[in-house]
C-alpha cells in the first residue's frame, strides 16, 4: 500500500486474458527427503532480469534431456497468504532465450523434484543446503485447507526473503543468518539429480 491510498485494502486481483492468479504456499525443509531419487526431476536455471519483474527460465528435464524456455512476469499481491499475485508465462524458442539471456540479471539454479503434491527445490551453490517445498492451488479454499507437510520446519509463504528474486540476490552468509532464525544450520546440500 502507498501512503496516499488512505489505508484501503489492496485491490482484488483479477485474472485477465493472459495473466492468471498464482496461488502457492512455500515451506522450509531442514534437508531433502530421503526418497527423492525416485522422483521426476527438472533442473531450473533462472535469471531475474535487473530492474524488472521478469524471470527468464530454462528448464531441463533430467530424465530425457529435453529443454524448455520461458519468460515470466510476476506481479506481487502485496499481501500475505497463498495468493502470490498475477503470473504470465510466455514460452520461447532457444534463439529468443539466447537474446534475452544477454540482459543483466541475478541468477539462481536448483533442481525441482516432483513429489506430489509438492515440488521440492534443492538449490545449487551458493545456496546449496537450502531446501524449499512448494505447492500450487487452483482455488483459495484449497490453499487454506492444505496442511503443512510434517517434514517442514516452517511455512515461509509470506516471507519475502524466500522468493526466487530475493534468493537470487542473496549470498550464502545472508542465507545462513535467515536459516539460523528458524533453527536450521546451513550445510552443503546433497548431489543434484
Amino acid at each position: 500500500m502507498s501512503e496516499d491510498d488512505g489505508g484501503a485494502s489492496p485491490a482484488p486481483l483479477r485474472e485477465g486474458k493472459y495473466a492468471r492468479i498464482e496461488r502457492e504456499r512455500r515451506f522450509l525443509l531442514a534437508a531433502p527427503p530421503p526418497d527423492l531419487a525416485a522422483s521426476t526431476a527438472r533442473r531450473m536455471s533462472d535469471r531475474y532480469l535487473t530492474g524488472t519483474r521478469l524471470r527468464l527460465r530454462q528448464v531441463e528435464h533430467l530424465a530425457t534431456g529435453a529443454r524448455e524456455y520461458k519468460l515470466t512476469q510476476k506481479i506481487p499481491a502485496d499481501r500475505p497468504g497463498a495468493v502470490q499475485g498475477l503470473i504470465t508465462n510466455t514460452y520461447l524458442s532457444l534463439a529468443e532465450y539466447a537474446v534475452l539471456s544477454a540482459l543483466p540479471a541475478a541468477e539462481l539454479s536448483k533442481v525441482r523434484f516432483s513429489v506430489p503434491p509438492l515440488g521440492i527445490d534443492v538449490f545449487d551453490p551458493p545456496l546449496d543446503g537450502l531446501v524449499l517445498a512448494e505447492v500450487e492451488f487452483s482455488t483459495d479454499a484449497a490453499a487454506l485447507a492444505f496442511a503443512q507437510p510434517a517434514a517442514s520446519v516452517a511455512e515461509v509463504t509470506s516471507d519475502g526473503r524466500f522468493t526466487g528474486g530475493s534468493l537470487a540476490r542473496s549470498g550464502r552468509s545472508e542465507l545462513a543468518g535467515w536459516l539460523a532464525g528458524f533453527g536450521v544450520a546451513l550445510r552443503p546440500g546433497r548431489p543434484r539429480g
